[in-house]
């Protein structure tokens, strides 16, 4: 069964940035955003997986939160005061990459629902390779160089790995990567 989000945030880019990020890293959820706690609670709340919510929702019904202590996590601009024992935080003003790997973090923290284990297509040992390089960051030339590979294998390989996956983009491919465990989220 797929898991089911909310994400509570008034500010609409805030709410449709993090559910294109959480689509990418979670493919399989269903995710839906909520301007304010009362729209969250005019659907059936209780039915979501996680809540991600702003900092704000989250001390205004605090109460309705602690009872969903492992589902909540808090959205927060890096100064938000201190949140009890247990309550995950997201600085959602991090760059990209780093916004990528705390939500990945979050698994490690009891939520499951962020990585889907030992799925997808088997990966040939050098396309393995090239998918790490580009998690990294590296550029074909540089994979090329590293890889003592012509730019052409490289752009080949690239695209059998898209073909492969279905993903384009490079931040989609490094997320991929730290899903399947072809590198750690430290590591890129």
């Amino acid at each position: 069964m797929n898991p089911e989000i909310a994400i509570v945030e008034p500010n609409t880019l805030t709410a449709l940035g993090l559910r294109e990020l959480l689509g990418k890293v979670i493919p399989h959820a269903l995710i839906r955003t909520f301007r304010s706690f009362a729209e969250l609670v005019d659907d059936t709340p209780d039915m979501y997986a996680h809540y991600f919510i702003s900092s704000q929702t989250y001390f205004e019904h605090t109460a309705f939160f602690l009872e969903r202590r492992p589902k909540t996590i808090v959205l927060t601009s890096g100064s938000t005061p201190s949140l009890p024992a247990g309550i995950p935080a997201l600085d959602i003003y991090q760059d990209e990459k780093s916004l990528v790997k705390s939500i990945l973090q979050l698994h490690r923290h009891g939520h499951p629902h962020v990585q889907k284990e030992g799925e997808g297509p088997v990966l040939s040992a050098r396309e393995a390779e090239v998918l790490v390089l580009i998690a990294k960051g590296l550029l074909n030339k540089e994979i090329a160089e590293k890889l003592n590979i012509s730019l052409t294998t490289v752009i080949s390989h690239r695209k059998n790995i898209v073909d492969k996956l279905g993903i384009k983009s490079a931040s989609g491919l490094a997320i991929y990567a730290v899903m399947q465990g072809y590198v750690e989220a430290d590591r890129i």
